[in-house]
């Protein structure tokens, strides 16, 4: 096991959460500190999904910590250096966008925040119908930051979505080993 210390954030692509807890629990068998963070969105919204409630109880059993889930608990994150890698999987186009532009309004932008500024690295697992047009210059814009990688992704539905964009859910892992070592896990778009 890998003591490398990891916060594992979630924003409200919920129709990727299967694939994204199963990610996590991957995850969970190669490093033994994962600290859960969603967004309040998350937290606190049921979709046909599922429940918020079942989502929450789902990241703490995997994790076995408490959700971090508002911006006040997040921002001890950087002045505590409380980890080694930030990982937002699933990340909207709405918080790539936040991040691109330094908007820190939620639980997630704000760890974001306090976590680049400790010049450590954040993944971000892309799911957005937008990232091939309104959300593109702000991926461009986070792929030429220091600190920021991407989870490799392409077109989930480049007929009926055009436009969509989402990661490789099942390569976090390798991604996550690259991003601790600096390296963009290649290729980025599959």
């Amino acid at each position: 096991m890998r003591k490398d210390r990891i916060g594992f954030a979630m924003t409200g692509s919920y129709c990727t959460f299967k694939s994204v807890f199963e990610a996590l629990v991957a995850l969970r068998d190669e490093f033994e500190d994962i600290t859960p963070i969603m967004s309040e969105n998350v937290y606190s919204t049921d979709s046909r999904f599922g429940t918020a409630a079942e989502f929450k109880k789902k990241a703490e059993e995997i994790c076995g910590k408490k959700v971090i889930n508002s911006i006040t608990a997040a921002e001890p994150i950087g002045p505590r250096g409380l980890l080694d890698l930030l990982i937002i999987a699933p990340c909207t186009g709405n918080t790539i966008a936040k991040i691109a532009n330094g908007i820190t309004d939620s639980s997630v932008t704000m760890a974001a925040k306090a976590h680049l500024r400790n010049d450590r690295p954040v993944l971000i697992a892309v799911s957005t119908n937008d990232g091939l047009s309104a959300n593109a210059g702000n991926i461009g814009s986070l792929m030429n930051r220091k600190n920021i990688y991407f989870v490799p992704f392409g077109q989930d539905d480049c007929v009926n979505k055009p436009t969509s964009l989402t990661a490789k859910f099942e390569l976090i892992n390798e991604a996550a080993k690259a991003a601790l070592d600096g390296k963009q896990l290649q290729p980025i778009i599959m």
